[in-house]
């Protein structure tokens, strides 16, 4: 008889435990051991518990392939968190490690394998190799493509996040503090909006203040001592929630008819618009995509939308500042050319239509298209075509977490047809959708890559630009990290031609994910392990660093509303000489909607609890031999 110690570990959020039965088989090369009850004395499986148990087999069963778990029902339903099982052999040989990491549901059995990761080329056992394709042909029965609205990437088929399988879900912990956080938000500022009713309407821009309760930020409050200021205004081109906006200009576009006696006096002394053109020192803010983008309508009100173009001047002393602008794309008399010698409160005025058609791009491609959706496509593509052992899926899963559930959230709570974006941004309806399938026609594979993006933008010499410097490291730091994962795995490139899953993942991507996109420029097979390694690199650096630059921050540079406002209730001046403070007033989101756009941008850019490391993915000394 032999005896094996079997260890599972189960997990350590709320609601981890069951009193369910827990039933256990090892599976080996040489047979199978007693179906085996696992109880001890006390409770058994509870929250971050890790059990030991006697597993017996009538016969030696060789390696041990295979861990079956099953789980059936003891009075009530209780589901089931399992972290691992590990197994150690009769002789007190290697303890082998089986990740599950996955809920088990109702009366289940699940089947794990040992976690060192290998691809299908490294598997020779026909149990392990029936396996990989059993698991696959479940999950991609469970995750399916769909198309939510055309012309935009393609998403996971679910009307809601209580569609989603419970192994995409929120755990608990977070699932509890996302929610709480935004009624939270909502609370607060429902109980501004009241006492601000109770006393007065937006006067004067300092009456914005009275919305700086407790949230707040230290550059949220230098944004409100600092926006008005140029320089300030080109800071936020660089540095702020829309980093990627920004490109060199050579020569002016001609539906921007600016003279250089216009600029005369932004220059340094001694130049001119014409010599700083030809020295690389002028840039553009182009808003064309919002040209002709349906406005919404809140609360019978129409809301306005502009589609400005914004040159700067990158001056010697004061920094990138902005020296003209316009706020539609085509010039005339009712599109006047705003200069930072008009009065003030004009100049103001224009500066704060850019910064409302900056909120919109923002938030709906920089943000939610070009990170949240993009992601998405890998995301159900690793689900459906990577098995879990795979060395691939291994290294993407951390940092696909949760990325279906909080894609569901913003398609039924943010952009839906009453959801966050309809009550308050004037994008909000028909126009976002609109909006996102213009840069979708656009959007390639090539603009993914930080240092092509920054080429083409000739951008690469900008000073002052840390979202360049800080992008550029970390793509190389996870490129080169990704890159040496990359060579343990596949020796040659015919390793990655001939790895037939991570073929059919990039078909998943390119054919299924990234359709209506003829401009995307990626390929439907991978060639390379460069390419192969280019392509993670995208995935990790896009759910990582380039979230990060336009999620994070959102807060700071949006809780003091006019610096960037989320919708504009007048139209844009046409007459610089007739603005005053009273149409600034009007022209503002209102009290309702200040409130919402600071609540909202707080709860998507706050610290998010519940972070996972790497390594929890990968199991057996191959890893950690060259990786520690």
């Amino acid at each position: 008889m032999e005896v094996y110690t079997v260890t599972i570990a189960t997990g350590t959020s709320e609601y981890s435990g069951t009193n369910n039965y827990i039933f256990v088989t090892l599976v080996g090369e040489k047979g199978e051991s007693e179906r085996t009850l696992l109880d001890n004395p006390g409770l058994d499986f509870c929250r971050g518990a890790v059990d030991q148990y006697k597993v017996t087999s009538p016969s030696p069963l060789g390696s041990v392939l295979l861990v079956k778990l099953e789980k059936q029902k003891y009075w009530v339903e209780d589901n089931w968190f399992c972290q691992y099982v590990k197994v150690e052999p009769p002789s007190g040989g290697k303890v082998l490690t089986f990740p599950c990491y996955r809920w088990l549901i109702g009366d289940v059995t699940v089947v794990l394998r040992e976690g060192t990761a290998k691809t299908q080329m490294d598997d020779s056992s026909p149990q392990l190799l029936a396996h990989r394709k059993t698991e696959l042909q479940e999950r991609q029965k469970t995750y399916r493509w769909v198309t939510w609205a055309p012309g935009i990437p393609r998403c996971i088929e679910a009307k809601t996040e209580a569609d989603l399988p419970q192994d995409a879900r929120f755990d608990n912990e977070k699932r509890s503090d996302f929610e709480h956080s935004l009624q939270y938000a909502l609370l607060e500022l429902s109980l501004k909006k009241l006492a601000i009713r109770f006393g007065k309407s937006w006067n004067d821009l300092d009456d914005f203040k009275r919305i700086f309760w407790k949230l707040r930020s230290p550059i949220a409050e230098y944004c409100m001592e600092h926006w008005k200021e140029d320089w300030f205004f080109g800071y936020q081109c660089l540095n702020g929630s829309n980093p990627r906006m920004i490109r060199r200009c050579m020569k002016l576009p001609e539906n921007l008819p600016v003279t250089p006696d216009m600029v005369q006096s932004s220059m340094a002394a001694g130049t001119n618009l014409d010599k700083e053109l030809k020295a690389g020192n002028i840039y553009l803010l182009d808003y064309a995509i919002m040209d002709g983008i349906p406005s919404n309508t809140i609360k019978g009100k129409p809301q306005y939308i502009a589609a400005p173009l914004c040159l700067l001047y990158q001056h010697p002393n004061e920094g990138l500042i902005p020296i003209a602008i316009q706020l539609e794309q085509n010039p005339g008399l009712d599109t006047p050319i705003f200069l930072p010698r008009d009065p003030p409160l004009a100049w103001l005025l224009a500066k704060m239509w850019v910064r409302h058609a900056e909120f919109q791009v923002f938030q709906l491609l920089s943000h939610l298209l070009r990170t949240h959706l993009v992601v998405e496509v890998f995301c159900v593509a690793t689900l459906r075509q990577l098995p879990a052992v795979h060395p691939i899926y291994k290294l993407l899963a951390p940092h696909l977490r949760y990325t279906l559930e909080i894609n569901c959230r913003g398609r039924t709570q943010l952009i839906s047809a009453n959801g966050i974006f309809k009550r308050v941004v004037s994008t909000g309806g028909d126009g976002l959708l609109i909006l996102a399938q213009r840069e979708y026609k656009v959007l390639t594979y090539h603009s993914l890559q930080p240092q092509s993006d920054f080429t083409d933008r000739g951008v690469s010499q900008l000073p002052n630009y840390f979202y360049r410097e800080h992008s550029l490291m970390l793509w190389e730091a996870i490129h080169s990290f990704v890159s040496g994962m990359v060579s343990l795995y596949y020796q040659s490139d015919q390793d990655v031609q001939g790895d037939l899953e991570l073929q059919a993942w990039i078909r998943d991507i390119s054919q299924e994910g990234f359709t209506e996109c003829p401009n995307f420029g990626l390929s439907s097979k991978l060639s390379s392990r460069e390419e192969l390694s280019t392509l993670l690199t995208v995935a990790i650096f896009t759910s990582t660093v380039q979230h990060a630059a336009t999620n994070n921050g959102q807060f700071d540079w949006c809780a003091w509303v006019p610096n960037t406002p989320c919708t504009m209730r007048l139209p844009p001046p046409t007459d610089k000489d007739s603005v005053s403070m009273e149409m600034i007033i009007a022209s503002l989101p209102d009290v309702s909607q200040s409130c919402v756009q600071m609540a909202i941008t707080w709860h998507l850019g706050r610290a998010q609890p519940d972070a996972v490391s790497p390594s929890v993915w990968f199991h057996g000394n191959r890893f950690h031999r060259d990786f520690t």
